[in-house]
C-alpha cells in the first residue's frame, strides 16, 4: 500500500507541475503576443515630430519603433559597414550615418539600409550615395544597431562587426542620442531598406505549453494503465 501510495504522490505532484509550467509558457505566449501587438500599433502612428524626440528611450518606452520624420544634415566621414548582415539571404553591410539633426544641437544614428559587399575585394567600400545639404528622413525610433558575437575589443575604421554608441560617441565627439533610427522607404542612394520583420516569439512558449501539457496527459495515462488497469487484469485472470 505504501508504495501504491508514493508513486500515486509522485504521479500528482508530476500532473501539478507540468500543467503550471504550461499555464505558464501560454501566459508568456500571451505577454509576447501583446508585446508585439503593441509594437505593431505604434508603427501604425503619425510620424513623431523631430522637435518631440526625446533625450533618452528605455527599452520598453511607448516610443520605441514609432515612425518619425528627421531633417538635418549627413556627416559622412562617420559613416559605419556593420559587416554580416542579411538582407534577403545575402550577406552584406548596414550603412550606419549619424545626422546632425536641423534646429538642434544633437546627432542621431541613422541605420540608412542595406548593400551588398565585394567578395573579391572584402576591404572594398561599396558605393554608396550621401546627399549633401539639409535632408529629410523617414524612419522608425529603434535601439542601436544589434551586435553581432565578436571578440571583445575595439573596433576602428569603417567597417566594423559591431557599433557600441557609448564608444562611438567619445570616438568621435559627437552629441549622439543614445537611440537610433532606423530608416524606411524604397531602395535609394544605393542601399535596400527590406528590414526583417521580427515575429513575437509566441509560438515557441504556446508549443511548449503544449508539450509540457502532452507530459502531464502521459503521466496521468501511464498511472491509470500501470496502477488501475493492469493491477485489475492481473486480479481477474488469477
Amino acid at each position: 500500500m505504501l508504495k501504491r501510495a508514493l508513486i500515486a504522490i509522485a504521479a500528482l505532484i508530476g500532473i501539478a507541475v507540468t500543467v503550471n509550467l504550461g499555464f505558464w509558457q501560454w501566459g508568456r505566449g500571451q505577454q509576447r503576443t501583446a508585446l508585439h501587438d503593441a509594437t505593431q500599433a505604434r508603427a501604425r502612428l503619425a510620424p513623431l515630430a523631430q522637435d518631440a524626440l526625446p533625450a533618452q528611450i528605455a527599452p520598453d518606452d511607448a516610443l520605441l519603433h514609432r515612425p518619425v520624420v528627421l531633417r538635418g544634415e549627413w556627416l559622412p566621414a562617420q559613416t559605419i559597414f556593420l559587416d554580416n548582415r542579411q538582407m534577403n539571404a545575402v550577406p552584406g553591410f548596414y550603412v550606419v550615418t549619424p545626422l546632425r539633426l536641423a534646429g538642434r544641437g544633437d546627432v542621431i544614428l541613422v541605420q540608412r539600409g542595406w548593400v551588398q559587399r565585394n567578395f573579391e575585394r572584402r576591404e572594398a567600400l561599396p558605393p554608396v550615395q550621401t546627399p549633401a545639404g539639409v535632408v529629410e528622413v523617414r524612419g522608425r525610433l529603434a535601439p542601436p544597431p544589434a551586435k553581432l558575437y565578436a571578440f571583445d575589443k575595439e573596433e576602428k575604421g569603417p567597417i566594423r562587426q559591431n557599433l557600441d554608441l557609448t564608444r562611438f560617441r567619445a570616438e568621435t565627439g559627437l552629441p549622439l542620442l543614445p537611440y537610433s533610427v532606423q530608416q524606411t522607404g524604397t531602395a535609394s542612394e544605393g542601399l535596400l531598406r527590406q528590414w526583417p520583420q521580427a515575429g513575437s516569439g509566441a509560438e515557441k512558449n504556446f508549443g511548449y505549453a503544449f508539450q509540457w501539457w502532452a507530459i502531464a496527459a502521459l503521466i496521468a495515462i501511464l498511472y491509470v494503465w500501470f496502477q488501475l488497469l493492469v493491477p485489475r487484469r492481473q486480479a481477474r485472470r488469477a
